[in-house]
């Protein structure tokens, strides 16, 4: 286990690296997929999906609305809640991360034989059931 945990974790550290945007955090940018999986969202959705408690949802979205990645949008259901959503901006940042991170992905991968990439192939069913979570 402590193998897979390092593994997993520079893995992690050099896609982070990638894409290139140091200036957002882990959960600002996992909020971001999420809202595009799943906008318009409430933010107390939002919160529970990231498994986090609503104001620490607020403050991670706050920049992100300030920058201009996320807009915010009155809920048609509640007058009181709003809903936010990506925008264009907001869409073109995760899809230029995406790329640069399958890039790194592609180089890693691109010196593995045909046996090593079986394995890692074959390995992907077990590491999705690893980080799957409730949505």
């Amino acid at each position: 286990m402590v193998r897979l945990r390092l593994v997993v974790a520079r893995l992690h550290r050099q896609l982070a690296q990638a894409s290139d945007r140091r200036d957002f955090t882990f959960a600002q940018l996992s909020a971001l997929a999420r809202i595009e999986a799943h906008g318009p969202i409430r933010l107390g959705e939002l919160a529970a999906r990231e498994r986090v408690a609503a104001p620490s949802m607020t403050r991670t979205v706050a920049p992100l609305v300030a920058t201009g990645l996320v807009s915010r949008l009155p809920d048609p259901d509640d007058r009181r809640s709003a809903l936010v959503e990506l925008s264009t901006e907001g869409v073109e940042l995760l899809a230029e991360i995406r790329q640069r991170r399958s890039e790194v992905l592609a180089r890693r991968t691109a010196d593995l034989d045909p046996q090593e990439r079986a394995l890692l192939l074959a390995a992907l069913p077990v590491l999705e059931r690893l980080v799957a979570f409730e949505d």
